[in-house]
């Protein structure tokens, strides 16, 4: 409240702040607050010691690094990505003062949303059973889940390769991709939106094809290159301009090497094989791969290749982010 006789100003309500922490969970964030209602608290009343009502307390929710906070209808607020980023989530009222005739005004109220997000350098995105889990346990320390059978990636798994001058490179190995994911097929959207953080995407095929069960269409590794760009497309157009790298697994199976020569001659010239296709599995737009890598996770073959193209990949985007931040700062200038 103000002091109408002496003119005096009531405080203002305090903020409500999201702020990333590094060793926080959603998991601990849910049984901290299992409420999960944040208030801030009210300012002090103006009065003749001090005419200058204090500021009521900020209010701050601890988050993990790397969630994205949207509102009831789903429009983004903001996003953290390093450790003490804050975003203002709801502003306290003002206080009473003159022209709100020395009552104080209510502060505002929102429901947020909390979305966490793996931040990596390179996604591996794939068809289940391409081998992705297998690769990223080749090529990192990390022990992901591996077996034969289609969903053995259920969650995200972060690995980090590392190389002898100590430079390390994030992986994140995404659960496996099915045709229809953007529709929420699967782990659809769930796989999709870590898609989105990460910088480089690495195709995982396997040179044999694919075929999720008896019951499904079986695809070629050509067809499965084309049916996981458009996944992405119909998701989220943008996903198509991160750099993309193709790693062609399973060459230890017979005949890999004949396999691979069809499919090399079908990336070469994609237009000539399109018309095989269903119209609607076609994607706007073909993705050109910076580097097509041929491997296998099972003996190790192509393994280093792979790391120092996934490497000779990003210090290249890393090049040109910083030429466009120079370019920029000196169109500032």
């Amino acid at each position: 409240m103000g002091y109408p006789r002496l003119g005096g100003e009531g405080g203002r309500g305090g903020d409500v702040w999201v702020v990333a922490h590094k060793n926080m969970t959603l998991k601990q964030l849910k049984n901290k607050y299992p409420q999960k209602r944040f208030v801030a608290g009210g300012g002090a009343n103006s009065r003749v010691s001090a005419l200058k009502g204090s500021k009521g307390k900020d209010c701050e929710i601890p988050v993990p690094v790397g969630i994205s906070v949207t509102d009831e209808n789903g429009k983004v607020i903001g996003e953290l990505n390093k450790e003490e980023d804050r975003l203002l989530v709801a502003k306290g009222g003002i206080g009473g003062k003159l022209h709100t005739n020395f009552l104080p005004l209510k502060g505002q109220k929102q429901i947020i949303h909390l979305d966490l997000k793996v931040i990596a350098d390179v996604g591996l995105v794939g068809f289940p059973n391409a081998g992705k889990s297998s690769l990223l346990s080749r090529v990192s320390h990390a022990t992901p889940e591996i077996a034969d059978y289609a969903f053995t990636t259920l969650k995200p798994e972060l690995g980090k390769i590392m190389y002898s001058d100590f430079k390390q490179i994030s992986v994140a190995d995404l659960p496996g991709l099915i045709e229809g994911a953007h529709m929420n097929k699967g782990m659809g959207h769930k796989f999709l939106k870590h898609v989105e953080r990460t910088r480089q995407l690495l195709f995982v095929v396997d040179i044999s094809g694919f075929q999720l069960s008896s019951v499904t269409p079986y695809r070629t590794a050509f067809e499965t290159i084309i049916l996981l760009t458009k996944e992405l497309e119909l998701y989220k157009e943008e996903l198509q301009t991160k750099p993309a790298l193709l790693a062609v697994n399973k060459m230890d199976l017979p005949d890999a090497q004949v396999k691979l020569d069809e499919l090399m001659e079908q990336l070469q010239r994609p237009a000539e094989f399109l018309h095989l296709f269903e119209k609607s599995m076609l994607p706007e737009k073909a993705v050109e791969f910076q580097h097509i890598i041929p491997i296998s996770a099972l003996t190790g073959e192509g393994i280093e290749e792979l790391k120092s193209c996934v490497r000779k990949s990003l210090d290249d985007q890393d090049s040109k982010d910083n030429d466009a931040y120079h370019r920029k700062q000196l169109l500032s200038l």
